[in-house]
């Protein structure tokens, strides 16, 4: 007998989970620290209401799981409880790897990828839940045969990407950003065990496809938000650094942070123990480590910190090329002049950097269109204008002084 539970989502409204697997895993404080894990990084500087957490957006996936899972089944689609429910184990735990704040703190902590150390932690529960997760972690890597699993999970149009566009924009308030995820998930079907989507929703995924460009330029690339994660970059280097060479530092500066890095675990690379200190480490611990480092006697960490305790975070621009080497060296030049800080010192603040991102990844893991005649298109081909500005690049300069 399942103790189900209800979860008001306000997203999603009622949620409830028909595996008994899945509460266990929720109720896992490996799990349960993502609610300690904001979702969109420091990107609540710019929108206050983006303070949602990794805990709901896991949470919402695996309901949208279920939901095309139903959908499927109802098509008669042939799907096992097994599938059912390692599917829905997969997108639940697809980011409990995550580190503190997201995406903002990626290899900065531990030089993994997040996926790595999901896989790890997934072969870890699997151990101790007695190999409940061994075709869930299948799944994930897709290894198992019928892979249509595997793309609801990972892929251009899964169930990860349905939920952090409507949760992302709900929170932030853009509803330029809102998708008719219900439509697309009642358009799904299987044909030879892969995930294809019916004619109808042609329309719906166009407009899906434009709201994740619009997140991505307007939202997630927001130029504010740029520049308050590359400062906690700046500042997660310059504490590393600090650790590396003064090692009295640590005695006046001792926190879970610093103390991570500071411990030979963080530098060997995968293995439980690293693992399982790394995920003692959450936002809070962030948070702590900077207010400490306000009072700490080392001038760089000290305004890195206070820039953002007190949200003064640097001015940004942006252009579609790269900045020069010589435009950086003519601002470390005007900032040296009303500052004490050393022209090495000025990198932690006077810095350049480029993102990118491919709205839709044309001939690879496409969206597939069935037609009514059964015949299967390329989303690319269905639809030949899909790659007009599709790669989108932003190159960026900081300047935490006056430009």
């Amino acid at each position: 007998m399942i103790d189900r539970k209800i979860i008001n989502d306000p997203v999603h409204g009622m949620m409830a989970f028909k595996s008994g697997l899945i509460y266990t895993l929720i109720n896992h404080p490996y799990f349960q620290r993502l609610r300690r894990i904001t979702q969109m990084g420091l990107s609540h500087l710019v929108y206050p209401g983006a303070v949602h957490t990794r805990f709901q957006h896991a949470l919402g996936a695996t309901f949208l799981m279920s939901k095309s899972l139903d959908v499927l089944r109802s098509k008669d689609i042939e799907i096992s409880d097994e599938e059912y429910d390692a599917a829905c184990a997969a997108v639940l735990l697809h980011d409990i790897g995550h580190g503190p704040y997201s995406h903002a703190l990626e290899y900065q902590l531990i030089p993994i990828h997040h996926e790595a150390i999901t896989l790890e932690v997934m072969n870890m529960l699997n151990l101790e839940l007695g190999g409940q997760l061994r075709l869930a972690i299948d799944i994930f890597k897709n290894n198992y045969h019928r892979k249509f699993f595997h793309q609801l999970v990972s892929s251009q149009l899964d169930v990860d990407r349905l939920d952090y566009l409507t949760r992302d924009s709900f929170f932030t308030g853009v509803v330029e950003g809102t998708i008719g995820y219900e439509r697309i998930i009642n358009m799904f079907t299987v044909t030879s065990d892969e995930l294809v989507v019916e004619e109808k929703a042609i329309y719906t995924i166009e407009r899906y496809l434009q709201s994740r460009k619009f997140m991505y330029q307007q939202v997630y690339l927001h130029k504010t938000s740029l520049g308050a994660e590359a400062i906690l970059k700046s500042f997660i280097r310059r504490l590393t650094e600090l650790l590396e060479t003064k090692p009295n530092f640590i005695a006046n500066f001792s926190n879970s942070i610093s103390d991570f890095i500071s411990s030979s675990e963080s530098k060997n690379g995968v293995d439980d123990q690293n693992i399982k200190q790394y995920l003692s480490l959450d936002d809070n611990d962030v948070v702590f480590c900077l207010k400490v480092a306000q009072s700490c006697n080392d001038q760089v960490l000290r305004r890195l910190s206070t820039m953002l305790i007190e949200r003064k975070l640097p001015k940004v621009k942006i252009q579609d090329e790269a900045f020069s080497n010589s435009d950086i060296t003519l601002l470390k030049q005007e900032a040296k002049k009303s500052s004490n800080f050393t022209f090495d010192e000025l990198n932690y603040f006077i810095f350049q950097g480029e993102e990118t991102l491919n709205i839709y990844n044309i001939g690879e893991d496409e969206i597939e269109i069935v037609k009514k005649d059964g015949t299967k298109l390329n989303f690319s081909k269905y639809h030949p204008n899909v790659d007009s500005q599709n790669f989108y690049k932003k190159c960026y300069i900081c300047n935490s002084f006056k430009f």
